[in-house]
This record gives C-alpha cells, structure tokens and sequence, in this order.
C-alpha cells in the first residue's frame, strides 16, 4: 500500500464529542478555513433537530449553538472567513458568525417566493451563493445571491441577482462549486441530471457547459482530479459515477466509471456496504477515495479507479449506528465523523484516544420531519444487475 492508503489504514479515535443534553443526528459536517490561533479550529455540524453546533475541533466540546431553524440542509463555512452557511426550506440561505454568540443569523439570503431550498454551496472566492430548490409547479431553480459583504450596503437580507431554470425537472439535491475556479459549479437533481455551468456567461444556456446523467437521484457531488476537471457523483440507490471535462472536446469518452449500485460489486473485506456517504478526492497524491459504511457504524474506505472501486481499509469501534457525515482535513490528515448515534468523532493517523468512553448505541427517534435519505437495511435483497 502507499502511503495515503497506509494513512488511512491508520487512523484512529483520538477524541469523542461529549454528550448534549439532546442527541440528534448529526447529518452535515464542516471545518473553518481560516488560520486559527489559541483559540483552535472551529467545526460545524447540522443536526437533525434544526440546529448547527459550532464545535472547537481538538476538544469537540460544543462552543454555541444556534437553533431555532426547521429545515436547514447542508452546513458550509466561508472559505475566507468564519461565517457559517446553511440553506432551509423555508425559503432563505441563512449566515451566522461562528464567533458570536448572538443565535440569530447576521444575513439573511431570501429566495422567490414558494422557493424551498433543499442545497447550496458557495464560490470559492465567497463572492457567490448558489441554492437548489424544490420542484414547485414544474419548476427546480437554481438561485444566485452576492455573498460579499458592502459597507455602503448595511441590510442584513439579501435578494437573488437572478436563477437558472432550463436544466431541472426535479428537486435539485446537490450544488457544489470548483474548489479553485468560482464561475464553475456543479449541480445534481432527483432527475438523474449532473450539470455543469460556468456562471460568467451572459445566460442560463451559454452557462451549460456539458449535462451528464446518472439515471438515478443524485446524493452526493464533488470535484476531483489534476485541476479539478473531473466531477463524479453519488446516487441514493448507492450507485457510482465518474466523469472526466478533459474529455469534452476530445473523442474519448467522458465516463470513466459507472456502477449502478456498488453494493452488489464491492469486495468488503468486513462484510457488508450498506450505503454510501460520499467521495474525497486526496489532492496532494491525485487519487479519488468513496467513503461508505454498514448500519452498525463501520466506516469503508474505497479507492476509486477507472477499473474499479477497491477496498482500501475499515474503521470500526467508533461509531454504533449509520455513519451520515464526514468532513477530511488534508492540512493534518484528520478524519471527523457524524452519525445517527450523536457522536462527532475525531480521527488521525496512529493517534491514542485520550478519554475513551464506548458509548451504547443510540438510535435516536428524531421528533422532526427529516429532508434526508433512508438507506436501505435491505443489505441482502440486492437489485440484480441487468
């Protein structure tokens, strides 16, 4: 094995996030991107009862938490400063300074009206918020906001500079821009539909630089490969695809790999996969990893080449229940993990747990309505391949 993959074979729990007075799901995780000094790293995690914990990530002890907010899907810091991003379906993105204490949002992004936005993501340059919507009379929108702050300009509530409506026909599950490339976003729909735009054209069809389609509803999307130009997918019935741009104006096919449900191809050296969570492209060694997991909260590793997904380690022993986020820091190659057992773990290569505390498994019966997969404990009953 190299190393990253030596790496990963290595981690383990170096800390456990301490009990809440109410466990919840923990279904979105992120970190700051900013330098921090003593005070350490700050992590945000979006639970299932609506709202966003900022933690300090070596103790993952809870510094605040704002609440209050049914219907937040995703979490996202700014990548230049620490403010904290969650879209809701109440029809708003909604911001909140990590550093205050204050639980009401310090800006307030409103959508059209019967907007329900259900993802989002904003431009690595913070210069542009991106948000997925709903299908709503025949309509699956996806809205712009300027993001940047204006000092002659003070109002907390921001209205959209325009959408793009041509491309959806259903809910638009996933939006995700280029990680170094702000005009470039990528956006995932229930209709199978993966879009990719470049948003400095003048209007929504110049914007489309090429569709690809996965023939199934989109879970999960990301940027990977040298420069970014390749995009691959996730679907909620557990399939894989990946696409590469450099091929767009070549003869080569585009697809390099397509698995409609890799339950049924991948070789666990532990059992059994039972969903996928998502996809982490290593960039310092150019390799694409799909991160998935069992319903007893073992975490698999794959690595993803055009040949195939192959299993590269399991973590066990953290968590007791369905694994639903992760969050890879690649500056200290540090794992966090979030599931439906209320535990936010802490994981790097060849660390000690410092305090360990095996906690039972908590199947927590959510009181709120959640806008999120169910995977399937069907790990047998396996849709034959045609």
């Amino acid at each position: 094995m190299e190393k990253i993959e030596e790496q990963f074979a290595n981690l383990n729990i170096v800390k456990r996030s301490s009990e809440t007075k109410e466990p919840t799901y923990l279904l979105g995780i992120d970190t700051s991107k900013t330098v921090q000094t003593e005070k350490g790293s700050l992590v945000a995690v979006l639970c299932s009862n609506g709202s966003i914990r900022i933690y300090d990530k070596e103790r993952l002890n809870v510094i605040r938490e704002f609440r209050g907010c049914p219907g937040l899907n995703g979490v996202k810091f700014a990548n230049s400063h620490d403010s904290v991003y969650s879209s809701c379906t109440d029809g708003t993105v909604k911001c909140w300074d990590a550093r205050l204490a204050s639980g009401k949002p310090v800006q307030l992004f409103k959508g059209y009206p019967s907007n329900i936005f259900i993802s989002f993501d904003i431009s690595s340059n913070d210069h542009v918020i991106c948000a997925g919507t709903e299908k709503v009379d025949d309509d699956a929108l996806l809205v712009f906001w300027d993001a940047r702050i204006n000092s002659q300009d003070l109002s907390t509530t921001k209205e959209p500079l325009g959408a793009y409506s041509e491309t959806h026909s259903d809910d638009i599950t996933q939006v995700c821009f280029h990680p170094s490339n702000p005009n470039m976003v990528v956006s995932g729909s229930t209709d199978g539909l993966v879009n990719v735009f470049d948003i400095s054209a003048d209007n929504e069809d110049d914007a489309l630089v090429t569709t690809c389609n996965s023939v199934s509803s989109v879970s999960f999307i990301g940027w990977s490969g040298k420069d970014y130009k390749q995009i691959y997918c996730m679907t909620h019935d557990e399939g894989f695809c990946w696409w590469d741009l450099n091929h767009l104006d070549t003869d080569e096919p585009i697809t390099c790999l397509n698995i409609p449900d890799v339950r049924e191809v991948i070789n666990v050296k532990e059992g059994i996969l039972d969903y996928l969570i998502g996809g982490l492209y290593h960039e310092k060694t150019d390799k694409l990893f799909v991160v998935g997991g069992t319903n007893t909260g073992i975490i698999h590793i794959m690595s993803c080449m055009t040949s195939g997904l192959v299993h590269v380690t399991s973590l066990q022993g953290g968590h007791a229940a369905t694994v639903r986020s992760f969050c890879w820091n690649m500056q200290d190659d540090s794992l966090l993990t979030g599931g439906e057992d209320a535990q936010l773990l802490l994981w790097k290569p060849g660390a000690v747990e410092k305090t360990f505390t095996k906690k039972d498994s908590m199947k927590i019966a959510s009181s709120v309505y959640q806008r999120v997969r169910v995977h399937s404990n069907d790990s047998y009953k396996r849709r034959k391949k045609q």
